[in-house]
This record gives C-alpha cells, structure tokens and sequence, in this order.
C-alpha cells in the first residue's frame, strides 16, 4: 500500500507569463499553502515569482 508523500513533486510557473516552469519537491508539514519562490527566468533574463501549481 502506498502510504501519502510528505515531499511531494511540484511545478513552479513563472508569473511572467512565459511558460516556464521549474520542478522542485516541498515539505507539506512545513509549507502547507502554495509556494512562491523568486527565481530566474531565462526567457524574460530578469527574476521574477514562480508560483506552484497543481
């Protein structure tokens, strides 16, 4: 039986509106909400938020 994930994989888009993504894992205990990360975003060359979506 598969028991749930406690790090789960997740994309992070970028807000820019570019379509990149980025691919991490987060710790649900500690970060139950959405995660927002600011990262590169080689598209638009500048840092911008990436916001995990499901």
């Amino acid at each position: 039986m598969a028991r749930p994930e406690v790090r789960p994989i997740v994309k992070l888009r970028s807000t820019a509106g570019t379509g990149y993504t980025y691919v991490t894992r987060k710790n649900r205990r500690n970060d139950p909400d959405r995660m927002v990360l600011r990262k590169f975003d080689p598209v638009v060359r500048r840092h911008v938020d990436f916001r995990e979506e499901r």
